[in-house]
């Protein structure tokens, strides 16, 4: 796959020629973005990189092998910086947590949730309002009025708010009241949804899919970055497996992978990917030690009591636990980087 880079202030006459020479020679293009410095995207192996780079307009190319340009560490070298809100980014080193109910159940548990995980250092409040269950006969969520409560407990709190976007039918209305977009893993390959949030000008938090192998996965953020939506982040929540210990496997592994081959940031949702509460803590830890950019945990007032999920949700006193030893394990892994620094400067 080839990438051309073009220049801030070239004329769509010069974009026009770069894909017209392209097409002649059968390759097929994609043009990124509309506004200032485009970029062209085509399949190759970038036979045509001399003719290309001394076209008007051209900035740059770079090639990949990998079917996820966009997405590729290879074209994109540094870590990407996702920008959630005003004074809030995830990706080169910013680290956020995500917390909430796994559903809004009513104004009282969604408001004392919120100020419970904000007091604890969450920067982001989760809770679905629409809920894709396996049983038709469960509870599917509050709808519209669950995304009313979540943009009062924002009011009260702050908090950028994250939600399931279920279909490109709730696009229109739900992106005013919501701050990021998340694609479950049911929805990973619904590809209509994708095109619709690539053309969105929100984050999207896209969840791997339960069968997805990590191409599948990349190839699908593929989809939201030639919409032209730069701002995707990544979430590993646990794979299907023969294995009924947990709900499903969390593959871990996928972490610094991922991140080898992508320049996307990485976060990972322990609740989902166990299943089970007692393990969110230690998987959280071992999440962020193996370089995840940030993790989305359900927390509840009474999980037990919980309409969804409860038995892989934290209370409140358990998430401040364990964000009080996020703080120690992040500071401690700090202080190691700074370490791995200098021995390589004496080395050098």
């Amino acid at each position: 796959m080839l990438v051309i880079q073009m220049e801030e202030q070239c004329s769509s006459l010069d974009v026009a020629r770069v894909c017209d020479l392209l097409e002649r020679r059968g390759r097929e293009t994609k043009v990124v973005g509309d506004g200032k410095a485009p970029r062209i995207v085509t399949a190759g192996n970038g036979e045509e990189r001399e003719i290309l780079a001394g076209l008007p307009g051209v900035a740059g190319l770079a090639a990949t092998k990998h079917p996820f340009p966009l997405a590729s560490r290879e074209i994109f070298p540094n870590d990407g910086v996702v920008d959630i809100a005003s004074g809030l980014a995830i990706g080169g080193g910013n680290m956020v947590v995500m917390a909430g109910p796994c559903a809004v159940e009513s104004r009282s548990q969604i408001l004392e949730t919120a100020r419970g995980v904000k007091a604890a250092g969450a920067k982001v409040l989760r809770g679905g309002a629409f809920k894709p269950r396996t049983n038709p006969y469960s509870f599917q969520g509050l709808g519209n009025e669950g995304i009313a409560l979540m943009v009062e407990a924002r009011e009260a709190t702050g908090l950028p708010i994250v939600t399931e976007i279920m279909s490109t039918e709730d696009l229109e209305w739900l992106e005013p009241h919501v701050d990021i977009f998340q694609i479950g893993s049911r929805n990973m390959m619904n590809f209509s949804l994708l095109k619709a949030v690539g053309r969105a000008d929100k984050p999207v938090l896209l969840k791997r899919g339960l069968m997805a192998t990590v191409d599948e996965w990349l190839q699908a953020a593929e989809y939201i970055l030639a919409g032209g939506n730069s701002r995707v982040i990544l979430c590993e929540r646990g794979i299907r497996s023969f294995d009924k210990s947990t709900r499903n496997t969390l593959d871990l592994s996928v972490v610094p992978l991922v991140k080898s081959l992508s320049h996307l940031p990485v976060i990972v949702d322990p609740s989902h990917g166990t299943g089970r509460r007692e393990l969110i803590r230690p998987m959280s830890l071992a999440a962020l030690a193996a370089g995840a950019d940030g993790l989305i945990i359900e927390v509840h007032p009474e999980p037990d009591a919980a309409l969804s999920d409860g038995f892989q949700t934290l209370d409140l006193a358990a998430f401040d636990d364990l964000m009080q030893s996020i703080s120690s394990l992040t500071q401690m892994m700090k202080t190691d980087e700074e370490r791995r620094k200098c021995a390589l400067k004496i080395a050098m």
